[in-house]
């Protein structure tokens, strides 16, 4: 049995070159999905932009009785987007490591927009698996967030719980994750270096308190979300289907762009647009 409850959270940067793209899709040699391992239970992938241009980020997370997959990508096909394949052999590779019977795989989202849940139907029929749908009318209930919004529920993986919170705004069914053996918050489409389109403007603002809250009181080492579209020219991003991005910044931010992501909602208030800040730019969607 691993010990995931041991000590603190081991901090420590993203040793690894993202794949961003190419000037040719045609051309594109990079893997379908990029596999990093951050450590030997914690892994990050990431879409191919030849595959499409969103290139999210998904997580696999490996307890002693069962692994979470939170997202599964824009692509439904299993040919051009073999997430199954990719997610089946990580945990062949983890088992035969750590020898376990029955181990369970348990697939969550950050939220139900499409580029995030299209590989869903790729996990359907495969055995000792649970997919949540990421809708509100079942997302929600199995988190208990229906009836209590404001909770923090818990997800046990086998000795390595997940804290989960309802963080709407981008999306009302928008989840966060917070995992005390890495440290790392997942903040989905919530947080991230790229464009935070809002739909809730209410609901956001909201959320950042949460979240600046939340994190007061945790040891959080890396807040990572599921895209980037900044480049690293303060407040340039790259433009929306864009399928190369040779100039990216790091995927993970920290605590401090909460505080920093809240200052700049005070500052946007009632004005909707586009608003362009240094490592990200706040969309507001709603009138």
């Amino acid at each position: 049995m691993i010990d995931f409850a041991a000590g603190r959270p081991r901090p420590h940067a993203f040793d690894v070159a993202w794949i961003h793209g190419s000037p040719s899709a045609k051309h594109n040699t990079d893997p379908d999905l990029q596999v990093y391992a951050y450590d030997e239970h914690t892994f990050v992938l990431r879409q191919n932009m030849a595959i499409n241009y969103e290139a999210p980020f998904l997580f696999l997370l490996f307890g002693n009785e069962q692994a979470v997959l939170l997202d599964t990508g824009a692509t439904e096909s299993a040919e051009y987007f073999p997430v199954r394949a990719v997610v089946d052999g990580l945990i062949d590779e983890w088992l035969r490591r750590h020898p376990v019977d029955d181990y369970r795989l348990l697939v969550l989202h950050t939220h139900a927009h499409g580029d995030h849940v299209a590989g869903d139907a790729q996990f359907a029929d495969r055995p000792g698996t649970v997919v949540v749908d990421a809708g509100l009318g079942s997302a929600w209930p199995f988190f208990g967030f229906d009836e209590d919004p404001g909770r923090v529920a818990l997800v046990d993986l086998g000795g390595r719980v997940l804290e989960c919170l309802a963080t709407p705004g981008h999306h009302e069914a928008a989840i966060t994750f917070y995992d005390p053996y890495t440290g790392f918050l997942l903040t989905g489409d919530t947080i991230y270096p790229g464009r935070l389109y809002v739909h809730d403007w209410a609901a956001f603002v909201g959320t950042l308190d949460r979240l600046i809250d939340f994190a007061s009181t945790r040891e959080v080492t890396h807040v990572v979300g599921c895209h980037i579209e900044m480049t690293r020219t303060p407040g340039v991003d790259y433009p929306v289907r864009t399928t190369y991005q040779p100039d990216e910044p790091p995927l993970e931010l920290t605590v401090g762009h909460l505080t920093r992501i809240r200052e700049a909602a005070g500052q946007v208030g009632e004005r909707t647009g586009a608003h362009a800040f240094d490592d990200f730019i706040i969309c507001r969607l709603d009138g």
